[in-house]
């Protein structure tokens, strides 16, 4: 497994553990998806107070727990939702100071750490007071509650005033072959803010189920694709690679991309290993060939 080293210093897993759809209801098969990530080289693991509104930060915090003598791991999560915890709701968007701060001391008191290694904001719109949340995150920093922060995000106009005005290490965001919106931002990217790729499968589009998830979930098309030009590009993308799961993976490496591969059960985390194993190197004009099957789209909205 390859290490991608962050600008604070802090090392993540090339594939890391999405943990959104753990099965937080069965402690031992979840137990069994840590421990097989964890022997299987992954050493970092992303979650979000959202989750199952604090829940998941909870299960994950006592799991992981069992496994820290053996192991060296980071844990990143995500804040600035208000959410009611015992209604299982959200609330409200706030990105305050007042807000991450606290939200930051009940992410640890859940996850049951002194420090977060990774810390992202949860969205963000240009209108938020966007100094006075990454003054919130610098403080957070100094007072080594926080070892690095990021955002996850697909507003441009938000990723821009991050990357000029602000200390950010990643940048979490839905990129794949299919989804390629990001490569306008891959493209002027400081190498020393990392892209966290999420959906690099694209809702198991790109795996060994393409076909059958292509018509139950997106019978009507994603993004700029019809149906029927996105059976097309899968069809030229398999011809590439027949597992699209490792021709993800590739790609995401090509843009020097780390991965979050979220998983419900211990049989996709083997698939998707199986798919990093089995990740071929691209050449450049290889890499073109993925590009030539997709279509080159880009985010149309929040650019200004």
């Amino acid at each position: 497994m390859r290490n991608i080293q962050l600008k604070d210093g802090i090392n993540i897993s090339e594939l890391s553990l999405g943990c959104m759809n753990l099965p937080l209801d069965d402690r031992t098969e979840t137990e069994k998806i840590i421990r097989f990530a964890l022997e299987s080289g992954i050493t970092h693991f992303d979650t979000a107070d959202l989750y199952q509104f604090g829940q998941n930060e909870e299960v994950l915090g006592e799991v992981m727990k069992q496994f820290r003598s053996d192991y060296t791991f980071t844990i990143g999560t995500k804040g600035g939702n208000e959410f009611d915890a015992e209604k299982q709701e959200k609330i409200a968007w706030n990105p305050s100071a007042s807000h991450i701060k606290n939200a930051v001391k009940d992410s640890l008191s859940r996850l049951g750490v002194e420090s977060i290694d990774l810390y992202q904001l949860h969205g963000g719109t240009i209108e938020d007071n966007k100094d006075e949340t990454i003054s919130a995150f610098e403080d957070l920093k100094k007072e080594g509650l926080i070892k690095s922060y990021g955002i996850s995000s697909i507003r441009l106009n938000v990723i821009d005033y991050y990357l000029k005005h602000s200390n950010i290490s990643t940048l979490m965001m839905q990129f794949n072959p299919i989804d390629n919106r990001p490569l306008e931002v891959v493209r002027n990217l400081d190498k020393d803010v990392k892209i966290l790729s999420r959906g690099p499968v694209m809702k198991g589009l790109l795996s060994r189920n393409s076909r059958k998830v292509l018509d139950d979930k997106f019978a009507e098309g994603v993004l700029d694709y019809s149906y029927e030009e996105l059976e097309s590009a899968i069809s030229r993308l398999s011809q590439i690679n027949g597992d699209l799961s490792a021709l993800s993976y590739a790609f995401l490496r090509h843009n020097n991309a780390a991965i979050v591969n979220g998983v419900s059960s211990l049989e996709q985390l083997e698939d998707n290993m199986e798919s990093y194993i089995n990740m071929p190197e691209f050449t450049q004009e290889e890499y073109k060939n993925i590009l030539d099957a997709v279509k080159l789209i880009r985010y149309e909205e929040h650019r200004a």
